[in-house]
């Protein structure tokens, strides 16, 4: 999680991809289908970054679930809140990967997962992650 201030906008629990992604567009557009009506899910391409509290930065690197009190969760965690909210078998699913021991694996699959995503189904080479120096 990330220590921000709260929302400036509506509060509405929202969950933010790349939209340049292939890769991630497709993961959104599935767990979207399963989320409640409440949640908005949204390319950080759409968004105004600075009143959601993140930086462009933030957002090429990983996915970001920010619930209706402002509370920023980054990459595996995003993830791990999105399929809780879905409820059922991923809720389940959800809570593992949110809940040690289990996170402590989530970080670095994540991880894996964004480095190599354009290699994964559905991707392109826009799904690239810029190298850092």
């Amino acid at each position: 999680m990330v220590n921000s201030p709260p929302r400036a906008d509506t509060g509405a629990v929202l969950l933010v991809f790349d939209g340049d992604c292939g890769f991630c567009t497709t993961s959104a557009r599935w767990i979207e289908r399963r989320l409640p009506d409440s949640v908005e899910v949204e390319p950080w391409q759409n968004l105004q970054l600075d009143a959601i509290g993140l930086t462009r930065d933030d957002v090429v690197s990983a996915a970001w679930w920010i619930d209706d009190s402002g509370r920023r969760h980054r990459g595996h965690m995003a993830i791990g809140h999105a399929l809780r909210a879905a409820g059922g078998f991923w809720g389940l699913l959800g809570r593992l990967i949110t809940t040690p021991p289990f996170s402590w694996f989530g970080k670095p699959t994540y991880w894996l997962v964004a480095r190599y995503r354009y290699r994964l189904p559905g991707a392109t080479d826009a799904c690239r992650l810029p190298d850092r120096d």
